[in-house]
């Protein structure tokens, strides 16, 4: 398994620190031309104040990477930016940006997506690891299977024991051993990470139209949470707004077989609807990879429970 050590801004971590139940946030990075790849989904992430206080300070689990307009970042996350509105967002995305931006410039930032983080009280923040170096701008990564890796895991696993609340290292590995080696797992993800993955899976076309204005999409659940839906990726369409609405509210369904149905009730709740049913048939994509693919399980409990007909 593999570690990464990120440098974090630490405005974004002292808000952060003190929010609670906070269930996943977004360590961004200002630059937004390289998307984060140093780890898989369900690595471990840390967080390192930068110098000269050289200590982990927490962490949390990586879920997703990507590239977003700096609006959409904030529309998905909001607080979970480390900022508590978008302007103090832009400010202190800006004070990292080697060019200067536009007032209104919808700029693209890097986005790292993190599950179940977690903060250490300052009586036990980690020294950063004894390789670390001073010029270390954005992180480093490392193997558990160096000393210095297996020692900053075991750090880790020492400051996290005894808590009532262990997810964040249950959902990395599976512990045996106090310091055995983990299997890492994809994490659980949670509503605001679901939308910007479905998203990007979807690379960012309406499932239905292959409309590609990134503002006009939506990740729309096929079962609702509310209604025992979860926020996996087999759960999720890319839908333009308008057919979200639709979707949600059982004027049109997805059959299992990647058609659009659209139901009678639009001309008769609204005596409209035209654009829609010329839709009537149309095929509807759907990514590959496993997992990826929304199931047929939830596609029929669609049809059957929600779908006016």
């Amino acid at each position: 398994m593999r570690l990464f050590v990120g440098v974090t801004d630490g405005d974004w971590h002292e808000l952060l620190s003190k929010q609670e139940g906070i269930e996943e946030v977004n360590f961004w990075q200002p630059g937004g031309t390289h998307q984060f790849r140093a780890l898989q989904p369900g690595g471990l992430f840390l967080f390192k104040l930068h110098s000269p206080r050289n200590f982990i300070v927490g962490g949390g689990i990586f879920a997703h990477a990507s590239l977003l307009p700096v609006s959409l970042a904030w529309e998905s996350f909001e607080i979970g930016n480390g900022a508590t509105s978008l302007i103090e967002m832009r400010r202190r995305v800006e004070k990292y940006r080697r060019h200067p931006a536009q007032p209104h410039e919808d700029y693209q930032i890097g986005c790292i997506l993190l599950e179940q983080p977690f903060f250490l009280p300052e009586s036990q923040w980690i020294p950063a690891p004894r390789d670390w170096r001073l010029n270390i701008v954005q992180g480093k990564g490392y193997e558990l299977t160096t000393e210095v890796g297996r020692e900053l895991w075991g750090h880790i696993q020492h400051a996290l024991a005894g808590r009532e609340k262990l997810s964040p290292l249950a959902s990395v590995a599976e512990l045996g051993d106090r310091y055995g080696e983990p299997i890492v797992v994809r994490p659980r993800l949670g509503q605001k990470s679901f939308r910007i993955v479905v998203t990007d899976v979807y690379e960012r076309r309406c499932a239905v139209t292959r409309e590609r204005t990134l503002p006009a999409l939506e990740a729309a659940h096929i079962r609702p949470y509310s209604e025992g839906g979860e926020h996996r990726i087999d759960n999720g369409l890319l839908l333009r707004r308008d057919l979200h609405a639709l979707f949600d509210r059982g004027y049109v369904t997805v059959t299992p077989e990647m058609r659009l149905a659209v139901s009678r009730k639009i001309r008769e709740d609204f005596e409209n609807g035209r654009d829609y049913y010329r839709m009537q048939g149309w095929e509807v994509w759907r990514p590959d990879g496993p997992g990826m693919k929304p199931s047929d399980e939830l596609l029929r409990w669609h049809n059957e429970q929600r779908y006016l007909g």
